[in-house]
């Protein structure tokens, strides 16, 4: 256990890292602290709380991480343990770090006009069932969660560990199809994935991205939707970089989707081998098997 010039060990360097604490490298003892946001929405209280804290045990700065945590600066050893108890009072949390589940990143997708989903609602399931029921759980890597509201991917949920995308899947009824020579669905479809060829609609599904732009297009309801969630798993981005992979189900419940976000934790946590990411995992096992393994009973 070596000990630092300001009396620090590395262990006690080492424990308050694990409590969301990560020293600022220009100086001995001071840390910038990591608050948890949930699904990266906070009320203005706890914003407030938040401030005050700064101000209290820390430099006065809070920053966003690239996750959408809250970092209070400039918060010297001897007051990590008074911050963390004040932010308690207001119910917030630190943390954020180490071979665990990561924090959950969310877009505003309840919100937002191309939404599909209500992205703030289930990351917020998945925080309390995976970053704070599995915070005891160590992987054999982090394993990072991020949900997107549709394919445009603000939040870029394809390029974590896991990822969840909303859908709207176009499902057409050719008795329905006039065959319009202006047909509203394709002049509508910003991936140019539809097209009338003999009279009828068709939908190209290897370039449709089931974003859902051209819903209530059609005036004699030739196309529905079927509405759900595309989970991708394998994403990666740091210095290695890869892209997920969408398992070949769609999901339509938000329960169906914590199954499965469960089922590849627990399979990561098992066949996972230590300092390997999720995308290791699969590539030495091949997505087929965990793709297997996950969509299985």
């Amino acid at each position: 256990m070596s000990t630092e010039k300001n009396g620090l060990t590395s262990e006690d360097i080492k424990r308050v890292k694990g409590l969301g604490c990560l020293r600022d490298k220009r100086y001995p003892d001071v840390f910038n602290v990591r608050v948890i946001t949930r699904n990266g929405k906070i009320t203005s209280k706890e914003h407030k709380a938040i401030a005050d804290a700064s101000e209290k045990f820390g430099s006065g700065e809070v920053c966003m991480t690239s996750r959408l945590q809250m970092e209070i600066q400039g918060v010297k050893y001897e007051n990590i343990n008074a911050l963390i108890e004040y932010l308690a009072s207001f119910g917030l949390m630190t943390g954020g770090t180490g071979a665990l589940v990561r924090p959950v990143v969310s877009c505003k997708g309840t919100t937002c006009v191309f939404g599909l989903i209500d992205t703030f609602g289930l990351s917020m399931k998945i925080h309390e069932r995976f970053y704070v029921g599995y915070h005891k759980t160590p992987l054999p890597h982090k394993f990072k969660i991020a949900v997107g509201g549709c394919p445009n991917n603000c939040v870029k949920p394809d390029i974590n560990d896991l990822g969840v995308i909303g859908q709207m899947v176009p499902v057409v009824d050719l008795e329905k199809c006039r065959g319009c020579k202006k047909c509203q669905v394709q002049n509508s479809c910003p991936m140019k994935a539809v097209k009338v060829e003999n009279g009828k609609i068709e939908i190209d599904n290897q370039e449709c991205n089931s974003c859902g732009r051209c819903r209530e297009k059609c005036p004699f309801g030739a196309v529905s939707y079927v509405n759900g969630f595309r989970v991708y798993i394998g994403g990666r981005w740091g210095k290695k970089c890869a892209r997920g992979i969408p398992l070949k189900k769609l999901y339509t419940s938000e329960e169906e989707v914590l199954d499965v976000i469960e089922k590849a934790i627990v399979f990561f946590k098992e066949n996972g081998i230590a300092g390997e990411r999720f995308n290791d995992t699969i590539n030495r096992i091949g997505f087929e098997i965990v793709e297997n393994a996950l969509i299985g009973e």
